[in-house]
């Protein structure tokens, strides 16, 4: 193919040609931990907190940028900031040159390809910034507000828990079918005693054990499961762990196991 004179493979004179908002990084080849940070920070956040981190982004100057540091400092997630503030530090350090639209432009790019969601953490208690991880609370409201047609929770003990109650509340007015698996001897189903009588309590047949399991499942999709009981010690100040679950496959199955303990002839679980 021809090309007129003086023109090289990629620009005018034989120069490399290279988009003026995303320069090259200072090593000389492409970013490559920018990337994966922004892909990582969009495993860890639901889309529409993503979609607020871009739209920061897009009026950016840079990484220095003012706007930016008092937007991460307002978070009140201590390791989503540090997220946050490493973003900034490998930004300055590979792509000095360029301006927030392009990160937008990347994390928006990331967002919208369908991937496996990787597991989790969830913590309740201090939050150090050792692990990307998300409090317990938060994540437990995200998970009961993603359901569309099924939601199973189990918890050993439940009091107040606001958040959560008036979500599962929502959940139901949405048409969600709603099974609370509870242990009868701590009284939990007291702390569901406001909700739409469409809500099914279970508790266990016999006395041979405890119902000591702790899950929040939504659909087949997402499942909170952990050491957090749905109280509010439990989810905010009581040191907890838990793993969020985003892969129907992991998740499919568990539901099914679920769903097998309520099968009356199995005399696991009876109504309460």
């Amino acid at each position: 193919m021809n090309r007129p004179t003086g023109q090289g493979p990629n620009g005018p004179d034989g120069s490399s040609a290279r988009r003026a908002d995303v320069p090259a990084a200072r090593s000389g080849g492409p970013s490559r931990r920018l990337p994966r940070l922004l892909a990582a920070l969009c495993d860890r956040l639901p889309a529409d907190r993503i979609a607020v981190v871009e739209q920061v982004l897009r009026t950016t100057t840079g990484p220095d940028d003012a706007s930016l540091a008092r937007f991460i400092a307002a978070q009140s997630a201590a390791s989503l900031a540090q997220q946050l503030s490493e973003i900034v530090r490998v930004w300055r350090s590979e792509l000095p040159d360029a301006n927030g639209a392009g990160l937008a432009l990347a994390l928006a790019t990331a967002r919208s390809i369908p991937r496996p969601k990787p597991a989790q953490v969830t913590v309740s208690g201090p939050v150090s910034a050792s692990i990307s991880a998300r409090l317990t609370s938060g994540v437990a409201v995200e998970v009961v507000r993603s359901a569309r047609t099924s939601l199973l929770v189990a918890s050993f003990a439940a009091h107040g828990a606001r958040s959560v109650m008036a979500e599962i509340g929502r959940a139901v007015g949405r048409g969600v079918r709603v099974d609370l698996l509870l242990e009868e001897s701590t009284q939990a189903a007291a702390a569901f005693a406001a909700l739409p009588e469409a809500v099914h309590v279970w508790h266990r047949v016999g006395s041979s054990g405890v119902l000591h399991a702790k899950l929040i499942a939504a659909d087949r999709h997402t499942a909170l499961l952990g050491s957090a009981n749905l109280t509010d010690r439990a989810l905010s100040d009581n040191i907890e762990l838990g793993v969020v679950l985003r892969d129907p496959h992991l998740v499919g199955p568990l539901v099914d196991h679920f769903r097998w303990l309520l099968a009356p002839d199995n005399k696991v679980m009876r109504p309460a």
